[in-house]
């Protein structure tokens, strides 16, 4: 009897020490693969870094080769050109493509040394501006685009600022992309944006940490945060952003620039990469972002046309309707100075009376207006809208 009942311990003992050491070998392979996904992170982070610098490096030496061969090029007159005036002076040749091309390309990237705003240089736009003077077609023939860079451009990564998204590169361009290279602009630089997107902060662990342009201590804004501070620095005169809770608008604030937020649908989203699944309710929209109002216009107009119809069969074949834009009928315009949720700061409140009255002095008719149930909206709609999945592929791509 004894003896079996020793027996039974020994068996306990041995099956305790087994079981122990499965916990362990588990704990351990789970320790390695936690060391081998952070040096696989790392590894991508400094593939991608490395490409940006390359494709830096190679911009520079582009731009220094055209400077030592035009040494007449006035890139200052260039850069204090507005979008309708440098448009204008392309159409009738009184300026080079290629001078306008490298005079921006030159100021980005000394933008970008101070601002940290570029994740890349589109190689392709140097062969896009050698052949491009042959044909002066499109509303923006000559004018060089910068690109935020969760739209897609072919074989460069949309990574979001998310470190699994990198070494994906789009197998195409986006919609948008494909339109403003059918009237004549050059795509040039991708911008930099925050980790995963919903930020006004401009961050992530791949590319860095952007800054104002006016402020070096001071955030850029986000999402759209590479454009604005690209765009505020006079590295570039257009740019295309996008927006779903103020990603266009909080950085053209933060900059000093313009930016416009279009309805959602009225832009083609093919080409845009999401970083979260299900957003139905509240859906982001591209735009444009640039110095001031007439260039976002200019835009808009030659993005609304007939190739982005064809392309997107989605979006209403609805152009830009000069004449309602120009148009002097007086407008009954609704605002707000709180939504019953968010307490605005008094130089947002000031500034929205500034333009209330700027209205009203030229004939409309401001009404104010109150949200219903705003708590619930923002709680029920905007984020549970925005996280459609409880944050399940976010958290994945995180």
């Amino acid at each position: 009897m004894k003896l079996f009942v020793l027996d039974v311990e020994l068996d306990k003992r041995a099956a305790w020490l087994l079981t122990g050491g499965a916990c362990a070998a588990w704990a351990l392979v789970g320790v390695l693969r936690n060391v081998y996904n952070r040096w696989e992170a790392n590894a991508k982070i400094r593939r991608a870094r490395a490409r940006r610098d390359e494709s830096l490096r190679r911009a520079e030496e582009a731009v220094l080769q055209y400077k030592e061969s035009n040494s007449a090029l006035d890139s200052d007159q260039i850069l204090k050109l507005s979008l309708s005036e440098l448009s204008a002076q392309l159409k009738e040749g009184l300026l080079n493509p290629e001078d306008v091309f490298y005079s921006y390309m030159d100021k980005a990237l000394d933008v970008h040394k101070k601002l940290n705003c570029c994740t890349a240089v589109l190689s392709e736009s140097f062969d896009q501006i050698k052949t491009i003077a042959s044909k002066k077609e499109g509303l923006l023939y000559g004018v060089p685009v910068s690109i935020k860079e969760n739209i897609a451009c072919e074989n460069y990564d949309t990574s979001c600022g998310v470190i699994s998204n990198l070494e994906q590169p789009a197998q195409e361009d986006s919609v948008l992309v494909k339109v403003l290279k059918e009237q004549g602009a050059i795509p040039f630089v991708r911008t930099n944006l925050p980790q995963a997107l919903l930020n006004y902060d401009c961050s992530n662990p791949i590319y860095g940490q952007t800054v104002n342009p006016h402020n070096l201590q001071k955030t850029s804004g986000g999402s759209s945060g590479g454009e604005g501070a690209l765009i505020g620095g006079g590295g570039s005169l257009l740019g295309i952003g996008t927006d779903i809770g103020g990603s266009i608008r909080i950085p053209a604030a933060f900059c000093g620039i313009c930016g416009f937020k279009p309805t959602t649908g009225r832009l083609s989203s093919r080409g845009l990469i999401p970083i979260v699944r299900g957003q139905k309710t509240v859906l982001s929209s591209s735009g444009p972002m640039a110095r001031d109002v007439d260039s976002l216009v200019l835009c808009m107009k030659a993005l609304l046309c007939g190739h982005m119809f064809s392309l997107d069969p989605t979006i209403p074949a609805i152009p830009f309707n000069t004449q309602v834009y120009e148009g002097s009928r007086p407008l009954r315009i609704g605002y707000l100075e709180n939504d019953g949720y968010t307490q605005p700061s008094p130089s947002f409140v000031r500034g929205l009376r500034e333009v209330k009255a700027v209205l009203e002095q030229a004939g409309h008719t401001l009404v104010p207006y109150t949200p219903p149930k705003a708590a619930d909206i923002m709680t029920e709609l905007l984020v549970k809208g925005v996280l459609a999945d409880g944050a399940t592929s976010l958290l994945q791509k995180l």
